[in-house]
Parts: C-alpha cells; structure tokens; sequence
C-alpha cells in the first residue's frame, strides 16, 4: 500500500502564515483525511485559522483569534474526511500551520 491509498500512512503539509484557501495535497479531492492541524501562534491577535471542504464546502473557524493561551503551540485534532473536495486552510498573519493527513497527490 502507498500513499493516499493506505490510512496509515500520513502526509503533512506546511501553511505558511497569512495564506488564503492552501489546498491541501497536489489536487486534493473529496474522500482526503485530515488527521490534525499544528499550529504554531507568534502573534495572538491575528491567530485565525479556518478549514473549507472543498470550493462549496463549509468554512469552519478551528482557532480564533486571541486564543486563551496567547502564544504558543496547539494542535487541534480532527479526524474528519472531506465529503465535498480539497481541504483548504487559512491562516491569519501570526500563525502558522502543519496539517497532518491523508491527501490526494
């Protein structure tokens, strides 16, 4: 088993900051997993990060802006397959993004 076919085998994918609707994988494509978001806070205030699923999906706010914890780490756990298309990802200008799944080349 290789790449997207097989669940074991995570992928991850680096969201610079300030990035707007970074799909995830080459293409992405519905059916793609995403396992956890890494996200690394420099600047609280400006600290969104927002998932889509797919062009038509939902957009879905995971941290917001001023987390409780200021700066800093925090991984955010999903577990969810997309049901429309590509996982998309947004960050604000102080955070940054690792997102670990399972993605279409």
């Amino acid at each position: 088993m290789s790449g997207v076919n097989s669940p074991y085998r995570y992928q991850y994918e680096h969201v610079a900051a300030s990035q707007t609707l970074q799909t995830l994988g080459g293409t992405g494509a519905a059916g793609d997993y995403l396992h956890r978001l890494v996200c690394t806070v420099s600047t609280a205030a400006t600290a969104q990060v927002q998932i889509k699923d797919g062009a038509t999906g939902f957009t879905h706010t995971v941290l917001p802006n001023s987390p409780g914890g200021g700066v800093g780490n925090y991984n955010i756990e999903l577990n969810m397959v997309s049901r429309v298309g590509a996982w998309q990802v947004s960050t604000g200008a102080g955070v940054e993004v690792v997102a670990i799944g399972v993605f279409s080349a």
